[in-house]
């Protein structure tokens, strides 16, 4: 059974920075995709970041480009968000998220949270202000 586990979130000023982990386990994520998403409370879950199946290509959204970073360590199999210059707005609960390859015939459906199988329970980050 697949299992993905977030870790590393809380509570930090604006400005501040946190990193992520996402320990995958159940098989190896040589070949998925990993994404990261954010919800926020009464907000739909949205796309932060992405490390497409081959791990050649990254993507991110607008809103965080620039400040944070995603990255994996295959030995590890762990995937991480590194994020920089955090702001209030950036306070959400964040997933991390797996999908195989056959999901993305296109660039594009790396931000769709339906085209990841699976996810992990979420770690929250405060931005204090």
């Amino acid at each position: 059974q697949v299992q993905l586990v977030e870790s590393g979130g809380g509570l930090v000023q604006a400005g501040g920075s946190l990193r992520l982990s996402c320990v995958a386990s159940g098989r190896t994520f040589t070949s998925y995709a990993m994404g990261w998403f954010r919800q926020a409370p009464g907000k739909e879950r949205e796309f932060v970041a992405a490390n497409s199946w081959s791990g050649s290509s990254t993507y991110y959204a607008d809103s965080v480009k620039g400040r944070f970073t995603i990255s994996r360590d295959i030995g590890k199999n762990t995937a991480y968000l590194q994020m920089n210059s955090l702001k209030p707005e950036d306070t959400a609960a964040y997933y991390c998220a797996a999908g195989i390859r056959a999901n993305y015939g296109s660039s594009s459906y790396y931000y769709h949270p339906n085209k990841y199988n699976w996810w992990g329970q979420g770690t929250q980050v405060t931005v204090s202000s």
